[in-house]
């Protein structure tokens, strides 16, 4: 087995929660050992959308130096670490559509046996965590993917309370990740790692 395992963190992030999150997703991969790439979707929301509000305009310049997500990062990639806001129990459009852009990969069955995983945040308590998390899940079934969650496998995840992913209740865009949120996010990543390392040696070997 070559290298250490790669590890793509492809995230969505208007005003700057999903992004906190991101990062520290890429903070746990690295914990574990796996060389990173940090990416986002691309914005699909008219200008005027954007400047209309502060804190979504002021967070795009912030991370105007983040590159935008290409499909060679999903096939470098030995594990995929996707964040997203909920939109209505689902993910966001924008991560959505990059998406709907990998079916010559996984006509391929470039996008299969890699480790996926996810964290989302909602804007009100009870706002679709859960089910934005497997509606991502969805796609890791198609894919031919192996899905890893934190589970409770800490006893931090206890006092989270998320065994499907990192997830973030933001007070409409008021409160930003805790450090409850954080771990859990640098957790999911951990994880992810680790089994996709495993899975690496596992298939290296056989």
């Amino acid at each position: 087995m070559d290298g250490r395992t790669k590890a793509a963190v492809i995230y969505y992030s208007a005003t700057g929660i999903t992004y906190q999150m991101a990062r520290a997703a890429v903070d746990g991969a690295e914990q574990a050992g796996a060389e990173v790439r940090l990416r986002k979707v691309r914005e699909l929301a008219p200008e005027e959308a954007i400047r209309s509000n502060s804190g979504w305009h002021a967070h795009r310049l912030e991370t105007q130096d983040v590159m935008e997500v290409e499909l060679d990062d999903l096939t470098w990639a030995d594990v995929v670490i996707f964040g997203t806001p909920t939109r209505y129990g689902v993910m966001s459009a924008q991560l959505k559509q990059f998406i709907d852009t990998s079916g010559p990969l996984w006509s391929q069955g470039l996008l299969a046996n890699k480790v996926y995983s996810g964290f989302c945040s909602t804007a009100t308590r009870n706002g679709g965590q859960e089910a934005t998390l497997l509606s991502m899940f969805n796609v890791f079934y198609h894919w031919g993917g192996v899905v890893v969650t934190p589970g409770y496998v800490d006893p931090s995840q206890f006092i989270a309370g998320n065994p499907y992913g990192a997830s973030h209740t933001s007070n409409n865009g008021e409160t930003i990740p805790d450090d409850i949120a954080l771990s859990a996010t640098a957790l999911t990543a951990r994880r992810a790692v680790q089994i996709g390392t495993a899975l690496r040696q596992g298939l290296a070997a056989g």
